[in-house]
Order: structure tokens, then C-alpha cells, then sequence
């Protein structure tokens, strides 16, 4: 097999789910260090990445490409129901990348361009993509990106992983201390929206 075909084989493996590199390489059908090379040099272009435990999984270049597709009309509907600026983030290593944006009208909103990589130490979709979770589905967060931003996310699961993180986001002033009382019932919705989608694209 060539590299390509190597590769492939290291792709198709992780599309059954998440995987240490001792599952990884006899499920790929190559050697331990061969799995290991490859799945590093993937990481390294956004095709594959790493969960919570160090396991590797499917990237958000692969990842947020169908992602991307079913989610973008949730999105911007996540938007028109809250007002607010709504966006999809996808976990890269050690931070976020916002990989869908809808813009609020409002004046004064939260701005997210795509591409954006931010922290996950920080933020709601931060805290989401981390692993943490809550009984009501979604986790707030005030002024700890941001100074005068208020946002909710929720988690959107593949296979049993967590994905990516929906969020709106936009000023306290709007939000108000406790932006998901306001908020986080509909942006846990618009993340199950986003997984119906997703398991019939």
C-alpha cells in the first residue's frame, strides 16, 4: 500500500468511532509506529484529531464538511429565534475553531468570524468541547471570554462523541446574568436539530 492508501485505511478505521493507537493500527491493518506517523501527520492538516482521553477521532476537517452542510440552516435559524449571534465551533488540539457563523442585526452583537481559533479554557462552547455537561443540556457562561458577553452552548454528538458546540452569544446587557434561562432551552434543541440532521446526511 502506498501512503495514500495507508492513510485511508487510518480514516475509514476512525469513521467506526474514536480509538487509542492500540486499537487504531490493527483496525487500520498496519503497524503500531506506520498508524502512529500517519495519524499524527493527519492531526497536523485537520483530518484526524484527538478527544478528551487522547483518543483519535475523525477531524474537523472531516468532520465539519458534512457538519458544516446540515448544520448551516440550523444555525442561522438558532439566530432568527434568539436575535443573538449563533455559531458552530469544532474542538482542534488544545482550541476551537469556529466553523459556522450567523450574525445578529442588532448594533451591538458578538462578532465571530469563521476560522476564528479561541481558547477552550474559556466560554461556554469551550466548556462544552471539554467535556463538561449539565442536566439541562446546555452550560452558560458570562464575561469569562469576553468582557460584556454572555453566551449558551450546547453539545452536538456523533456516534456518541461530542462534535462540536452550538452557541449564541451577545452582550449582558441583552443576555442578562443567566443567559440560559433565556436561551438554553432553544440552543439545546437547535444541537438536536443538528444531530437528526447529521445521522441522515
Amino acid at each position: 500500500m502506498g501512503v495514500l492508501d495507508k492513510s485511508v485505511a487510518v480514516l475509514d478505521a476512525l469513521a467506526a468511532g474514536p480509538m487509542p493507537l492500540t486499537e487504531l493500527a490493527p483496525a487500520a491493518g498496519l503497524p503500531r509506529a506506520t498508524a502512529h506517523r500517519l495519524a499524527v501527520a493527519l492531526e497536523a492538516h485537520g483530518f484526524v484529531d484527538r478527544d478528551g482521553e487522547g483518543r483519535f477521532v475523525l477531524g474537523p476537517r472531516l468532520v465539519g464538511s458534512d457538519l458544516v452542510t446540515v448544520a448551516a440552516p440550523i444555525v442561522a435559524g438558532l439566530r432568527d429565534r434568539t436575535g443573538e449571534s449563533a455559531q458552530l465551533y469544532v474542538r482542534r488540539g488544545d482550541t476551537r475553531v469556529c466553523v459556522l457563523a450567523a450574525e445578529s442585526p442588532h448594533s451591538l452583537r458578538t462578532i465571530v468570524a469563521v476560522g476564528s481559533v479561541l481558547p477552550l479554557a474559556r466560554g461556554s462552547a469551550g466548556k462544552i468541547l471539554r467535556g463538561d455537561t449539565s442536566s439541562s443540556g446546555w452550560v452558560a457562561s458570562v464575561e469569562e471570554r469576553e468582557a460584556g458577553v454572555a453566551s449558551v452552548s450546547a453539545g452536538v454528538a456523533s456516534h456518541g462523541e461530542i462534535v462540536a458546540a452550538v452557541s449564541v452569544s451577545g452582550p449582558v446587557d441583552r443576555l442578562g446574568r443567566a443567559p440560559g434561562r433565556k436561551h438554553g432551552a432553544v440552543v439545546h434543541d437547535a444541537a438536536q436539530a443538528i444531530e437528526r440532521a447529521l445521522r441522515h446526511s
